[in-house]
């Protein structure tokens, strides 16, 4: 194990009996192996959630890129999907 040092937390007693739980069930061998694994968990979730961050600042760049927005006029995108809609099922009553 790299180059180990101690820290102290304070838990509640809840999280505490399930740390002992765990390890006297066998699922750990100690509770610091828990809290190192939660720690791993923590750190990959966090990249994670970086990661969505600057994708999302990627994709917010490019839309501000793309140019003014336009109005959408909704009711004529319903028609135009109500329309697509209806041919994809007579396509599909033609194929069946």
């Amino acid at each position: 194990m790299p180059d180990v040092k101690k820290i102290s937390i304070a838990l509640t007693g809840e999280q505490i009996a399930a740390l002992k739980a765990a390890v006297e069930t066998g699922e750990y061998a100690t509770t610091s192996e828990i809290v190192r694994e939660a720690i791993r968990d923590w750190q990959f979730k966090r990249e994670l959630r970086q990661e969505d961050l600057r994708h999302l600042r990627q994709l917010w760049d490019q839309g501000k890129a793309s140019g003014t927005a336009t109005p959408v006029d909704f009711d004529a995108t319903r028609h135009e999907a109500r329309q697509r809609l209806a041919v994809a099922e007579e396509d599909e009553a033609r194929a069946s």
